[in-house]
């Protein structure tokens, strides 16, 4: 098999063989708030919040909120009142990407054996080994720790909004993984991109943007409580709307990754997709998915959603395992993979669907 077989984005191309398209700016197209609930759907919300009581220099704190809610097909004013259906949350304490304790409501014991694994694949492999049917069940504390992982690899770029010096004062382990070669590892750092400098490690100099709130001020209710936490802080927030036309499934979904400002305005962001996508009723199988960026650090980034439809014909249940197979390094992003992957979670998500109107 030929290198651009194996490695089309690291050879300017997309999985279908088409050129990567290119840009000459980064994106910088903030999505605003999130929109209304639809009558007769479901919606995930999570967020991962990074703090560090002790400064940049000590463990940072991770605190996790996720719900389900459904919103039927009648209720009171122009966005009915939602259910919960489920909630989870978790509390962890990491030494740089180290887990030195993982706790969780609903209580999971099982979590103790997370102590000392760093995030990353590592990481999601110990999740899946101490709590399997947490994954299988595409329940909201599996998002939760499956977003470890990409929530304490971006965490740290919070301090850059506060400091000039904070590269600095990364620990031994930290400046380690920041000086390792970047080149090859998605479609943002592939080979050429001016977003590596010419030794391969990432420029600095990254786009970001200012973003209000995601909660949508005619639907307070359309998310989870969003915590204020003050000084340096980080944030992942996803949301996943799915809802039922007929024998097609659809999704309406967000991600974001952003830091407070010193100012105390609006959070800044790095990092944020939507997406669409259509799955078949019966089978489960993704008919359709689209992805649109808002914000990314680096121009090359914005040729991330070329290859998602590559994946269209996979069973949603598979897509935690099948993205990483297909959009690996240079095909993908590592931050849109996991926004696809969450898509595992829809069967789950459509099972709490209202039954439908009749007539």
């Amino acid at each position: 098999m030929s290198d651009i077989a194996i490695e089309p984005g690291a050879h300017g191309v997309a999985l279908s063989g088409a050129p990567l398209p290119l840009f000459d700016v980064p994106v910088s197209q903030p999505w605003g708030p999130s929109p209304l609930r639809r009558p007769g759907s479901v919606r995930r919300t999570m967020t991962l919040d990074a703090t560090w009581p002790d400064g940049q220099d000590g463990d940072v704190i991770f605190a996790g909120d996720a719900r389900d809610i459904v919103t039927e097909w009648q209720g009171g004013g122009p966005v009915p009142k939602p259910a919960i259906v489920a909630t989870a949350h978790i509390d962890v304490v990491a030494e740089h990407r180290v887990m030195l304790s993982v706790t969780s409501t609903p209580p999971r014991p099982e979590l103790a054996q997370l102590s000392g694994a760093r995030a990353g694949g590592y990481l999601r492999a110990e999740i899946d080994k101490a709590l399997p049917g947490e994954k299988r069940g595409g329940t909201p504390l599996y998002l939760l720790l499956d977003d470890l992982a990409g929530a304490s690899l971006v965490g740290g770029w919070a301090w850059s909004r506060w400091t000039q010096d904070w590269m600095s004062r990364l620990s031994v382990q930290e400046r380690a993984d920041h000086a390792a070669r970047m080149e090859g590892i998605c479609i943002g750092f592939r080979p050429g991109s001016d977003a590596l400098s010419i030794v391969g490690r990432p420029v600095p100099d990254q786009n970001a943007s200012r973003v209000p709130s995601l909660v949508n001020p005619e639907d307070p209710d359309g998310w989870h409580p969003l915590i204020d936490r003050g000084g340096v802080n980080f944030r992942r927030a996803r949301r996943i709307d799915v809802w039922r036309e007929g024998d097609v499934i659809h999704v309406e979904s967000g991600f974001q990754d952003s830091a407070s400002a010193p100012d105390g305005g609006d959070r800044i962001a790095i990092h944020e997709y939507r997406l669409t996508a259509t799955a078949d009723a019966a089978t489960q199988c993704l008919r359709s998915v689209v992805a649109r960026p808002g914000t990314l650090p680096y121009k090359e980034c914005r040729a991330a959603p070329v290859n998602v439809d590559a994946l269209v014909g996979v069973p949603l249940v598979d897509l935690r395992n099948e993205v990483l197979l297909t959009l690996r390094k240079t095909a993908g992003c590592t931050h849109l993979n996991d926004m696809l992957r969450a898509l595992a979670e829809v069967p789950t998500l459509a099972s709490h669907l209202p039954d439908p109107l009749e007539g």
